[in-house]
């Protein structure tokens, strides 16, 4: 089912065009991190970059939570190491022609973080606030051109869904059905508040320019409708993975090994890289529709300020 986020919908091309932008700053997770890429090719940043000619900049590190103080994670959060790294890096970037994006949450709210309840009196408002809070501190920094993606249904992940089996993130024993039912909670709780927030802060931030790319829209209609979006060689498939291991119930991989990844084109075919991570077919549809936001003609992405 599709959650709808209503949004007071701005023409994008009459807050932005295209061809004004040379210049596109990513933070985030392993999602965006074009180092150790969570789709095991191409991360959507470069795809991005590439269709619409910009140099990119990124700032994502795989593994990330918005913060440390409030989701300690042993990988570079947003706000203790990826912006301290924008500051160290001085690249003088003109603030209209430059882009920032921030695609956060999914560890937040995973098995790392919240779901497990790993930090006790944290919670999704607290994770919400912080990756808000993004927008502040780098419109402090000098920022004005703003998106902001929100989290995906993790439910319809592997690790997260309700028929999940033990798998290489996760072979201990668990309650499918309520990680599945607490994740759904958490994503689209997460999600309506960001919005909320972001509305909040927009008129405060004078001159800014914030989108709001409903990634949880845009993942929900891939894995409702994956002929429009999967275009590979091999049967659709929105329930399993290129790179999927399954496990035996605190044991090893079944069989005493994982299969191996599926190859060449049948690849994109997957909505899903690994038990978590999106597919490299996937990360092209997120590119394109990036793209399509600047140009003011995607479904996926409306201006809140």
């Amino acid at each position: 089912m599709r959650v709808a986020f209503l949004v007071f919908v701005l023409p994008l091309a009459s807050a932005l065009g295209l061809s004004r932008f040379k210049h596109l700053v990513t933070f985030g997770d392993s999602y965006t991190d074009v180092v150790n890429v969570g789709d095991g090719g191409v991360a959507w940043p470069v795809y991005a970059a590439g269709y619409a000619h910009l140099t990119l900049h990124p700032f994502a590190r795989s593994g990330a939570a918005c913060s440390n103080n409030i989701t300690p994670i042993n990988s570079p959060p947003v706000m203790e190491s990826q912006i301290p790294a924008f500051q160290a890096a001085k690249l003088r970037l003109p603030p209209q022609e430059t882009v920032y994006t921030l695609w956060i949450g999914t560890n937040d709210v995973g098995a790392s973080g919240l779901l497990t309840g790993k930090d006790p009196g944290v919670t999704v408002v607290d994770t919400t606030a912080c990756a808000v809070d993004w927008v502040r501190v780098m419109y402090r920094l000098g920022a004005r051109n703003f998106i902001f993606q929100n989290i995906i249904p993790l439910q319809l992940t592997e690790l997260y869904s309700a028929t999940a089996l033990p798998s290489r993130p996760w072979h201990t024993d668990r309650n499918q059905t309520e990680w599945a039912l607490l994740m759904t909670e958490m994503t689209t709780a997460g999600n309506a508040i960001s919005l909320l927030m972001l509305r909040a802060l927009a008129p405060t931030l004078r001159g800014a320019r914030i989108a709001y790319f409903d990634s949880h829209a845009l993942f929900t209609d891939m894995f409702a409708n994956p002929a429009r979006y999967l275009n590979g060689t091999a049967p659709l498939n929105v329930t399993g993975s290129i790179n999927g291991c399954p496990f035996e119930l605190n044991g090893g991989p079944v069989g005493g090994a994982c299969p191996p990844q599926v190859q060449g084109s049948d690849r994109d075919s997957f909505l899903w890289f690994d038990e978590l991570h999106p597919s490299e077919q996937a990360d092209r549809v997120v590119a394109r529709e990036m793209v399509a936001a600047l140009r003011g003609n995607t479904r996926w992405a409306t201006w809140i300020s």
